[in-house]
């Protein structure tokens, strides 16, 4: 495993960025027996929740021993707390930094292959939303979405007022993010919006994999994600277990939705 943090000048935002990576082309022993190393290396841009940042992956899961099993890179952004959305009221270019810009250096620096089945996207909470969203903004750059715990909170905007107690954030920070709050979920940055319009164009939409904890506070919104996709009939697989919102239940499930992506013969023993 290697292990580099980086920054850079991002385009897209207007100033210096910073993001932590790990790759897999560091290992010493045992790949001659682990099939993955007879296929081209994956790579995972992997993103961090509400509060976090880069290195929050990094901290909390053991990225080095997951990359070496499945030989996966993983690429990990600074989202901030935008919500990874091009945002017309800041000026800020989330989506366009995580989906292309951020693609476009490290394939550069790092030398990858940019072919769209090489290229996985995944995030656990904001970031679960932010995967979801940038997989179906640039569908011809990922190719699977790993979305665990998502912070699908969409439909749920329009309902919100100033007054209204909030334990993450107050009225004006979800204006400053999404917008009119009212109208927010019919736009560009509603998930639903972007995949039934793939759908309906007939466009390639990535693979999806979904987890979420039996106990979370987001395992509703998920499952009415899920239900949404069924009705406008895009497949998606849907993982639930006992957990709540930590890492103790993402650490688990991106080896899980790891395992769907590239190990679904046991993956399929596993959850069918």
């Amino acid at each position: 495993m290697a292990h580099f943090n980086g920054t850079f000048f991002s385009k897209a935002l207007s100033r210096p960025v910073h993001f932590t990576a790990v790759l897999s082309n560091d290992n010493a022993f045992g790949t001659e027996n682990n099939p993955h190393y007879k296929r081209p290396v994956k790579n995972v841009y992997l993103l961090h929740g509400y509060s976090g940042c880069d290195s929050d992956w990094f901290v909390n899961a053991p990225l080095g021993e997951i990359a070496n099993r499945f030989n996966v890179n993983f690429f990990m952004p600074n989202g901030d707390n935008n919500f990874y959305l091009d945002q017309p009221q800041t000026g800020c270019r989330y989506a366009t930094y995580v989906g292309k810009e951020f693609v476009e250096y490290t394939r550069k620096t790092f030398g990858l292959f940019g072919r769209r089945e090489d290229t996985f996207i995944g995030g656990l909470s904001m970031g679960g939303f932010g995967a979801l969203h940038t997989a179906f903004m640039f569908p011809d750059t990922f190719g699977k979405v790993i979305a665990l715990s998502s912070a699908l909170i969409q439909n749920q905007l329009a309902l919100m007022k100033p007054d209204d107690p909030n334990p993450m954030a107050n009225y004006e920070y979800y204006s400053w993010v999404f917008g009119d709050l009212k109208e927010a979920a019919k736009t560009d940055a509603n998930p639903e919006v972007l995949v039934k319009r793939l759908k309906t164009e007939g466009k390639t939409i990535p693979d999806i994999f979904m987890a979420c904890g039996t106990e979370d506070f987001l395992i509703q919104p998920n499952r009415d994600f899920k239900n949404f996709l069924n009705m406008i009939g895009v497949p998606a697989t849907f993982v639930t277990a006992p957990g709540v919102h930590d890492f103790n239940f993402w650490r688990t499930h991106l080896v899980t939705g790891l395992c769907w992506a590239l190990e679904p013969e046991k993956f399929k023993e596993e959850f069918n």
